[in-house]
């Protein structure tokens, strides 16, 4: 288990456990993050600060797909996410990036008879160029606004979402109020004095009167990334591989007895497949039952198309039908 400033990096199941056993009734912050959701990488100076503040809480860091048996104990099912420990049980969660939202909660969670902290030693600040820089590429499109998409604080940040919500744009955000070095010092690097921007790759696009042309002359569309449809995404995904099953876990290791018992059919048939985990992803997990009309896991398709579960897999190995029908 390796440690980044008073983050401790948790890589396996017997580390996460032996960390929440030592803190006792201390609390333990488990934060469950993903190198490829921007948002993570917002989250991820927000847990380092904290963890400079609080310096009698442990902070725990997670990459939720890497160590699947954690995410699977606390039913995660998407990243960024919280869950704070006392005395080996959870006593509350939280999902998404929301600074503000988790020092509080984490300020909550303290215990007031703790004694109190002695000052941070001195951390070397990050640059502000620097941050400006990274925080305007975190996403292909991100946002600079008052508040949340689910909580805007000020009309013009209200009616750029529910533009961008009605066109289907795909993007990410960064509340202004949670950090007003960046709310000062983006108004400078962009030379744009007034919020919400709108970054595209890194660039400015403008505010919510640029985004209002461009949606007028139909410039939105094509200039700004679209959110792939959960059809759509579930259609590539069953294409991705000429046999393809979804399953609890992964052919190494099943996370139910039904994958275990399938998998082990298909390579005793030598039949060469691919896999998604279902427990990685909740869109895709309800999703691909009504898609398919097919309530249960694991599902198999071949080229597309559905073949059925456990149970048909089961009858056509019994008869023989297997190979045939599957390398067909």
């Amino acid at each position: 288990m390796a440690a980044t400033d008073n983050v401790k990096i948790v890589s396996t199941e017997k580390d996460f456990n032996e960390s929440t056993q030592n803190a006792g009734s201390a609390l333990v912050v488990a934060y469950f993050r993903a190198d490829w959701a921007p948002q993570c990488q917002v989250m991820d100076s927000v847990v380092k600060e904290l963890s400079t503040r609080f310096l009698q809480t442990s902070f725990l860091k997670i990459e939720a797909e890497s160590v699947a048996e954690i995410s699977h104990r606390y039913s995660i099912t998407a990243v960024p996410s919280f869950v704070f420990i006392k005395n080996e049980k959870k006593i509350d969660s939280l999902d998404g990036a929301n600074p503000q939202e988790l020092t509080k909660k984490v300020q909550h969670h303290v215990d007031d008879t703790a004694s109190p902290a002695p000052p941070a030693p001195p951390q070397p600040s990050e640059d502000l160029n620097t941050k400006l820089k990274r925080l305007v590429n975190a996403d292909t499109c991100i946002v600079f606004m008052k508040g949340t998409p689910q909580e805007p604080r000020c009309g013009f940040s209200k009616q750029l979402v529910q533009i961008f919500n009605e066109s289907n744009i795909k993007f990410s955000t960064f509340n202004i109020l949670t950090d007003d070095s960046v709310r000062q010092g983006l108004k400078k690097l962009s030379d744009w004095p007034t919020y919400p921007q709108v970054y595209v790759k890194g660039e400015l696009i403008g505010g919510l009167d640029i985004i209002k042309e461009m949606k007028e002359s139909g410039d939105l569309d094509s200039t700004l990334p679209k959110v792939e449809s959960i059809e759509k995404r579930l259609e590539s995904l069953i294409n991705k591989n000429p046999i393809m099953v979804f399953m609890k876990g992964d052919p190494e290791e099943p996370r139910c007895g039904f994958s275990r018992t399938l998998v082990t059919i298909l390579k005793e048939n030598e039949i060469k497949f691919g896999t998604f985990d279902i427990l990685t992803d909740n869109d895709v997990r309800q999703g691909l039952k009504k898609y398919s009309d097919w309530p249960t896991y694991p599902q198999v398709y071949l080229k597309g198309d559905l073949i059925g579960g456990l149970d048909i897999i089961k009858e056509l190995n019994e008869n023989g039908e297997l190979s045939s029908t599957l390398e067909s």
